[in-house]
């Protein structure tokens, strides 16, 4: 489960940052419409909220066997379902459709499967 902590770690504090940083262009990479000043700010709460949910996980990864670890873990699966079923909404009932919208589906779609597959086996992978 460590190694599946470090990637989230990794995708949601790059991924965090960048909404923070870049609310406006990635809204349109993801979802291709234009992101008005209101929306910057939501997508700012949405990348520190995002980044914090990666914080959690790197000070979670030394200690990965833990029940808050799998905790997190299912909290962060959870997150994933949730993004995919809101941009499958955003495609198919909204309508939009950016670059990157199809890659993050399968991105988060696979860190879902990895979360639920970790927490199906119970596994603890050191990586050292």
């Amino acid at each position: 489960m460590k190694t599946l902590i470090l990637v989230k770690f990794a995708v949601e504090v790059l991924a965090g940052l960048a909404f923070l940083f870049f609310p406006s262009a990635l809204f349109v990479i993801l979802l291709g419409v234009p992101l008005g000043a209101s929306g910057a700010y939501a997508f700012r709460m949405f990348g520190t909220a995002i980044s914090a949910i990666g914080i959690a996980c790197w000070l979670a990864r030394e200690d990965s066997a833990s029940r808050a670890a799998r905790a997190l873990v299912t909290a962060t699966a959870f997150y994933d379902v949730a993004f995919v079923t809101i941009l499958l909404a955003a495609r198919f009932v909204g309508g939009l459709s950016g670059i990157a919208l199809w890659p993050t589906v399968v991105l988060h779609l696979g860190l879902a499967v990895y979360c639920l597959f970790c927490l199906k086996q119970g596994s603890v992978v050191h990586v050292r």
